[in-house]
Protein backbone atom coordinates (compact mmCIF):
# COMPACT_ATOMS: atom_id res chain seq x y z
CA UNK A 1 0.00 0.00 0.00
CA UNK A 2 1.34 3.43 -0.89
CA UNK A 3 1.86 6.19 1.63
CA UNK A 4 -0.89 8.24 -0.08
CA UNK A 5 -3.40 5.38 0.30
CA UNK A 6 -2.58 4.96 4.00
CA UNK A 7 -2.98 8.70 4.64
CA UNK A 8 -6.26 8.82 2.69
CA UNK A 9 -7.65 5.78 4.53
CA UNK A 10 -6.64 7.21 7.91
CA UNK A 11 -8.26 10.55 7.03
CA UNK A 12 -11.53 8.87 6.07
CA UNK A 13 -11.56 6.86 9.32
CA UNK A 14 -10.97 10.02 11.35
CA UNK A 15 -13.79 11.87 9.55
CA UNK A 16 -16.24 8.99 10.07
CA UNK A 17 -15.27 8.72 13.74
CA UNK A 18 -15.81 12.47 14.17
CA UNK A 19 -19.28 12.28 12.62
CA UNK A 20 -20.24 9.35 14.85
CA UNK A 21 -18.96 11.05 17.98
CA UNK A 22 -20.62 14.42 17.44
CA UNK A 23 -23.86 13.35 15.70
CA UNK A 24 -25.85 12.61 18.92
CA UNK A 25 -25.17 16.11 20.22
CA UNK A 26 -27.24 17.77 17.51
CA UNK A 27 -30.49 19.04 19.03
CA UNK A 28 -33.60 17.24 17.82
CA UNK A 29 -31.62 14.46 16.15
CA UNK A 30 -33.10 10.98 16.37
CA UNK A 31 -30.55 8.23 16.91
CA UNK A 32 -30.75 4.76 18.42
CA UNK A 33 -34.33 5.31 19.59
CA UNK A 34 -33.63 8.61 21.31
CA UNK A 35 -35.56 11.60 20.05
CA UNK A 36 -33.61 14.44 21.63
CA UNK A 37 -36.39 16.91 20.79
CA UNK A 38 -38.54 15.21 23.47
CA UNK A 39 -35.98 15.95 26.20
CA UNK A 40 -37.08 19.58 26.44
CA UNK A 41 -40.73 18.48 26.34
CA UNK A 42 -40.30 16.07 29.27
CA UNK A 43 -38.29 18.70 31.14
CA UNK A 44 -41.20 21.09 30.73
CA UNK A 45 -43.67 18.41 31.86
CA UNK A 46 -41.60 17.91 35.01
CA UNK A 47 -41.42 21.66 35.63
CA UNK A 48 -45.22 21.73 35.25
CA UNK A 49 -45.46 19.01 37.92
CA UNK A 50 -47.22 16.66 35.49
CA UNK A 51 -46.99 13.23 37.12
CA UNK A 52 -47.68 9.87 35.52
CA UNK A 53 -48.98 7.13 37.82
CA UNK A 54 -48.73 3.52 36.70
CA UNK A 55 -47.81 -0.07 37.39
CA UNK A 56 -44.88 -2.06 36.05
CA UNK A 57 -47.18 -4.81 34.70
CA UNK A 58 -49.60 -2.44 32.93
CA UNK A 59 -49.50 -2.73 29.11
CA UNK A 60 -51.10 0.72 28.69
CA UNK A 61 -48.37 2.21 30.89
CA UNK A 62 -45.79 0.57 28.65
CA UNK A 63 -47.50 2.10 25.61
CA UNK A 64 -47.47 5.52 27.30
CA UNK A 65 -43.79 5.21 28.23
CA UNK A 66 -42.84 4.08 24.72
CA UNK A 67 -44.31 7.31 23.31
CA UNK A 68 -41.47 9.15 25.07
CA UNK A 69 -38.70 6.79 23.95
CA UNK A 70 -35.48 7.31 25.88
CA UNK A 71 -36.78 10.69 27.07
CA UNK A 72 -39.07 8.83 29.50
CA UNK A 73 -36.38 9.33 32.13
CA UNK A 74 -37.43 12.99 32.25
CA UNK A 75 -41.05 12.19 33.11
CA UNK A 76 -42.10 12.28 36.76
CA UNK A 77 -43.38 8.75 37.32
CA UNK A 78 -44.92 7.10 40.37
CA UNK A 79 -45.01 3.29 40.57
CA UNK A 80 -48.24 2.25 42.27
CA UNK A 81 -47.71 -1.51 42.61
CA UNK A 82 -45.82 -2.45 45.77
CA UNK A 83 -44.01 -5.21 43.85
CA UNK A 84 -42.45 -2.73 41.41
CA UNK A 85 -39.28 -0.65 41.75
CA UNK A 86 -39.25 2.55 43.83
CA UNK A 87 -42.89 2.08 44.71
CA UNK A 88 -45.15 4.66 46.31
CA UNK A 89 -48.53 2.92 46.65
CA UNK A 90 -49.53 5.26 49.49
CA UNK A 91 -49.15 8.25 47.15
CA UNK A 92 -51.36 6.49 44.60
CA UNK A 93 -54.02 5.88 47.26
CA UNK A 94 -53.74 9.48 48.48
CA UNK A 95 -54.35 10.72 44.94
CA UNK A 96 -57.20 8.24 44.38
CA UNK A 97 -55.54 6.63 41.36
CA UNK A 98 -58.11 4.16 40.04
CA UNK A 99 -56.63 3.16 36.67
CA UNK A 100 -53.28 3.05 34.90
CA UNK A 101 -51.82 5.09 33.50
CA UNK A 102 -53.18 8.21 35.11
CA UNK A 103 -51.72 11.68 34.95
CA UNK A 104 -52.22 14.37 37.53
CA UNK A 105 -51.69 17.83 36.09
CA UNK A 106 -52.71 21.01 37.91
CA UNK A 107 -54.78 18.99 40.37
CA UNK A 108 -56.83 17.26 37.65
CA UNK A 109 -56.63 13.54 36.88
CA UNK A 110 -56.43 12.31 33.29
CA UNK A 111 -56.95 8.55 33.02
CA UNK A 112 -55.65 6.36 30.23
CA UNK A 113 -52.93 6.79 27.64
CA UNK A 114 -52.59 10.46 26.70
CA UNK A 115 -51.16 11.55 23.37
CA UNK A 116 -48.11 13.78 23.48
CA UNK A 117 -50.23 16.47 21.82
CA UNK A 118 -52.85 16.20 24.58
CA UNK A 119 -50.17 16.50 27.26
CA UNK A 120 -48.79 19.50 25.38
CA UNK A 121 -52.24 21.12 25.19
CA UNK A 122 -52.91 20.54 28.91
CA UNK A 123 -49.54 21.80 30.14
CA UNK A 124 -48.62 24.34 27.49
CA UNK A 125 -45.32 22.50 26.95
CA UNK A 126 -44.12 22.70 23.36
CA UNK A 127 -43.46 19.56 21.35
CA UNK A 128 -41.08 21.45 19.07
Amino acid sequence: MSKKTVILTASIVIIIAGVLIFKPQVSGFVTAGHDYSLDSFTECLAESNAVMYGAYWCPHCTTQKEMFGDSISGVLYVECDSKGKNTKPELCRQNNIQSYPSWIIDGRTYSGVQSLQTLSDITGCSLE
